[in-house]
C-alpha cells in the first residue's frame, strides 16, 4: 500500500507568512471553480500513481527482484515528496504560475520515464541510475502539487485550514485509487508501458495546463500566459510524436537488446515473450527471453532438460507432475518414456503455453510435445494448484522447472509450504526435482532452497550441470544466443519423502546427451565440497532469497 499522506503532509497555513491571499477573480462561480480544482488533484493524483507504478514495473521487469525495487522506488518517491513540499514554499507567491510549470515538468517527466528507462537499459545494459533519478525527480514534482493547489484553492474561497486539507486530500485519494486501477486493468493491458505513460502525460498536461490557463488566467501576466503556453504546447507535442514512433522505438530498443532476429514479440497478462532466430533452419538457432530474460536457448537446452528430469525418472514415473515448463521442453524428456501414462503441466501463462504449441520452430524443439495425448495442461498458479483439490491426485515424478529463485517475484514457489504441498502429492516412493539456481555463482541461495526442501520433510541430494548463461538479456555488446556465451553451471535438488534419493540414470533411458550415471555422481560429490551449512528454510512469512 502507498502511502501518498506523509509527503503531503507540508500544507501552508491559512494565512502563511510573507504571502497576502487575496480572492481570484475568476471567469466562473466560486463554487464551480473550487469543484473544478478538486477534480484537477483528483486528476493529477491519479497520474502520480500511475507514473510510481510504471517505475514500479518497470523497475522489476527490466532489472528484478520486485521487492528491492518496489522498496528503492517508493522510499526514493516518498522522501522526494517531501522534499517538493518544502520547495514549495518558495512559489507560494505565485501558485498558479508555479502549479502549471509543475504539471508540464511532471507530463515531461513522467510521460518520457517508461521510454527513457528501456532505453537505458537496452543501450546502456543498466536501468537503476535512471529509475532512480525519474523516482526523485516525479516525487519532488508531487510533492509540489498539493501545497500549491492548496493556495490556490483557498483563493477561490477562504475556509478553515482543516476543511481546506480534507476536501484536497479526499479528492486526492479517490484519485490515486482510479489510476492505481487503471494501470493493471487498462492502461498496461491495452496501451502498454511506453504508449500508457505517454497517455498520463498527456492527461496530466492539458489538465494542469488548461486549469491555470482558464480559470486562472487573470493572475497571470500576459508574458507568463505565453510561456505556459509555449511549454505546455512543446510538451504535448514531444509526447505526441513519441506516441506515434513509439512502435519503431521499440523495435530498435528490441534488436539492440535481444539481437537482430526477434521473430516474436508477444506482452502477454503475465510478462513479455521474445523468441529470436530464423524461423526456419534447426531449432538450436531459436532463443525465449521472457521479461528480458534468456529462460531457453535452443544451443543447449538440453543440457539442463536432461539434467533436471531424468534423474527423477529412475523409479516409478506413470504419473508425472510439471511445474512451470510451459515451453514443453521438460514435458519433451518425460514423454520419451514409453510407460509414462500421463503429464499434467501446470503454468501461469496461457500465452507460454500457446506460443510452445503453434510456433514452428519452438514446437520442433520440443517434439511437439502438446500434440501426445498423454499431456494435459492446466494454466494456473503452481502454488494455487497445489493447493486445490485436483491435486489430491498423487504423482510418482514432480519436475519442478521454474525460474531461479534469485531472479524471480514468485518467492513463494521456493518456500517450506509450497515443497510441504508437492510432498503432499507424491506416491510413495516418489520423487521432486527442483531447478534451485546456478551453484557457483548464487550459492547461498541454491543451499537455501535445499534447506527448504529439507524443512519440508524431504530428503535431498544436490548436483548441477554444466550449460550457459542464463541471466538478464544484454546490450549490443554481449552475446546471449551463441556458442560462444561463457559457461555457467545449473544446480539442481533430488528429493524424496521415503529415502536419499540416489542420482543415476536407467539403463533402457532412451539414448541421453547431456547426463550419465557417472557424471551425475561426479556432479553430486562437485557439490557436496560447496555446502553452506545452517542456512535457514525460506517461508512465506520470512523469504530468504535475495
Amino acid at each position: 500500500m502507498i502511502d501518498r499522506s506523509a509527503p503531503r503532509g507540508v500544507l501552508p497555513a491559512a494565512e502563511p507568512r510573507g504571502v497576502q491571499t487575496v480572492q481570484a477573480a475568476l471567469p466562473v462561480q466560486p463554487r464551480t471553480g473550487r469543484l473544478l480544482v478538486l477534480a484537477t488533484v483528483f486528476v493529477c493524483a491519479a497520474c502520480g500513481l500511475v507514473y510510481e507504478l510504471e517505475l514500479l514495473a518497470l523497475g522489476s521487469y527490466l532489472i528484478g527482484d520486485s521487492v528491492t525495487q518496489a522498496s528503492v522506488v517508493l522510499s526514493v518517491m516518498v522522501f522526494a515528496m517531501g522534499v517538493g513540499s518544502l520547495l514549495a514554499k518558495r512559489l507560494r507567491a505565485r501558485p498558479a504560475f508555479g502549479f502549471a510549470a509543475i504539471e508540464a515538468g511532471l507530463a515531461l517527466l513522467g510521460g518520457f520515464s517508461a521510454m527513457a528507462l528501456y532505453a537505458s537499459f537496452a543501450w546502456l545494459g543498466e536501468s537503476r541510475p535512471a529509475l532512480v533519478a525519474f523516482s526523485f525527480a516525479i516525487g519532488v514534482l508531487i510533492g509540489a502539487e498539493i501545497p500549491l493547489l492548496m493556495v490556490l484553492i483557498q483563493r477561490i474561497r477562504r475556509q478553515d485550514a482543516g476543511g481546506a486539507v480534507a476536501d484536497l486530500f479526499a479528492a486526492d485519494y479517490v484519485g490515486a485509487l482510479v489510476g492505481g486501477l487503471a494501470f493493471p486493468f487498462l492502461l498496461l493491458p491495452v496501451l502498454g508501458q511506453l504508449t500508457g505513460a505517454m497517455l498520463t502525460g498527456t492527461v496530466n498536461a492539458v489538465v494542469g495546463g488548461g486549469l491555470v490557463l482558464w480559470l486562472f488566467r487573470r493572475d497571470l501576466s500576459r508574458r507568463c500566459r505565453w510561456l505556459l503556453l509555449a511549454v505546455n504546447a512543446l510538451v504535448l507535442a514531444g509526447l505526441a510524436c513519441a506516441t506515434l514512433l513509439a512502435d519503431d522505438f521499440e523495435r530498435v530498443a528490441r534488436t539492440a537488446v535481444y539481437g537482430g532476429e526477434v521473430r516474436v514479440a508477444v506482452q502477454t497478462g503475465v510478462q513479455e515473450l521474445v523468441l529470436t532466430g530464423p524461423s526456419t533452419g534447426s531449432p538450436r538457432s531459436l532463443d525465449l527471453y521472457l521479461d528480458g530474460r534468456l529462460r531457453v536457448s535452443g544451443y543447449d537446452e538440453y543440457r539442463y532438460h536432461e539434467a533436471l528430469v531424468h534423474p527423477a525418472m529412475t523409479g516409478p514415473h506413470a504419473r508425472v507432475l510439471v511445474l512451470g515448463g510451459g515451453d514443453g521442453l521438460a514435458a519433451r524428456e518425460v514423454l520419451r518414456y514409453p510407460d509414462v501414462a500421463s503429464v499434467t503441466v501446470v503454468e501461469l501463462d496461457p500465452g507460454v503455453v500457446e506460443l510452445a504449441r503453434t510456433d514452428p520452430m519452438l514446437s520442433a524443439l520440443n517434439g511437439r510435445a502438446y500434440e501426445d495425448p498423454r499431456l494435459g495442461v492446466v494454466s494456473q498458479d503452481a502454488f494455487r494448484w497445489l493447493r486445490g483439490p485436483a491435486a489430491r491426485d498423487r504423482f510418482d515424478v514432480i519436475v519442478s522447472d521454474l525460474p531461479d529463485p534469485g531472479i524471480t517475484p514468485s518467492t513463494k514457489l521456493y518456500s517450506q509450504e509450497f515443497y510441504g504441498l508437492a510432498a503432499r502429492a507424491l506416491n510413495p516412493g516418489g520423487r521432486i526435482a527442483v531447478h534451485a539456481g546456478p551453484l557457483t555463482t548464487r550459492p547461498r541461495t541454491y543451499w537455501t532452497v535445499e534447506s527448504t526442501l529439507r524443512a519440508a520433510g524431504l530428503l535431498t541430494t544436490p548436483y548441477s550441470a554444466g550449460g550457459r548463461l542464463s541471466g538478464f538479456a544484454a546490450g549490443p555488446d554481449r552475446t546471449l544466443g551463441g556458442s560462444d556465451a561463457p559457461p555457467q553451471d545449473w544446480g539442481f535438488v533430488l528429493a524424496s519423502r521415503d529415502r536419499v534419493p540416489e542420482l543415476r540414470v536407467d539403463r533402457d533411458t532412451p539414448a541421453l546427451r547431456a547426463v550419465s550415471t557417472r557424471g551425475l555422481q561426479d556432479a553430486a560429490r562437485d557439490a557436496a565440497r560447496t555446502r553452506l551449512t545452517g542456512l535457514p528454510p525460506s517461508t512465506l512469512p520470512h523469504p530468504r532469497y535475495s
